[in-house]
């Protein structure tokens, strides 16, 4: 069975947790990282040697960074929708999960991190204000994007871009900030809190 290590609360987490639930990958987690038991014990950094959650264990198979545990799990475990097998879509897919894991990952800090949560040292008000304004223009651009593609980030079909631009969205709407009106992705949050999965483990109250 799936070995997960990393807490429920996690964001990164939430992403193969979620993913897991779409597929229906039996898994069991363990909680590692803040607030549960340090990701510094020599027993973690044997399976993980950068010390971040999430990891997983996979019948001996170890892997770490929650968009290539993301990948694996939709190639090994998944068809062609949720992952193509077409290069072409397969790198459009791809673009949008490397642009949420640097652009956002980076204004999130500010406004998130900093703005809500008032850690040090992303609560510097430069920090916080720089987020706030980085974070309002990737949304607008995710709003350009879904006013092309209809339902999902990539088309009709739901696919691995989604869960990770889903768990940026969510967090979007949980910013404590005044946000511009983007009835795109507005909807873009409705179409996806269909999903049981992404209530279970995005939607569920944690931002």
């Amino acid at each position: 069975m799936l070995r997960i290590l990393g807490r429920a609360n996690s964001f990164n987490v939430r992403k193969v947790l979620w993913t897991c639930a779409e597929l229906q990958i039996p898994f069991q987690r363990e909680d590692w990282g803040r607030g549960f038991t340090p990701t510094s014990r020599p027993e973690f950094l044997a399976i993980n040697p950068i010390g971040l959650v999430p990891a997983v264990v996979d019948n001996g198979v170890v892997l770490r960074e929650s968009n290539t545990i993301v990948r694996y799990l939709a190639t090994k475990y998944g068809g062609d929708e949720i992952y193509p097998k077409d290069p072409i879509k397969r790198a459009h897919c791809e673009q949008w999960m490397d642009w949420a894991n640097y652009e956002t990952s980076i204004s999130l800090r500010g406004a998130f991190l900093g703005g809500m949560l008032k850690e040090p040292p992303w609560n510097f008000p430069m920090f916080v204000e720089q987020g706030r304004k980085l974070i309002t223009a990737e949304v607008g651009q995710l709003q350009t994007h879904l006013e092309s593609t209809g339902q999902y980030m990539c088309g009709e079909m739901f696919t691995v871009a989604d869960i990770t631009i889903g768990l940026v969205v969510n967090r979007w709407f949980s910013l404590d900030f005044e946000r511009p009106h983007y009835p795109a992705v507005e909807q873009y949050f409705e179409q996806l809190s269909k999903r049981p999965a992404y209530i279970e483990f995005v939607r569920n109250g944690m931002p």
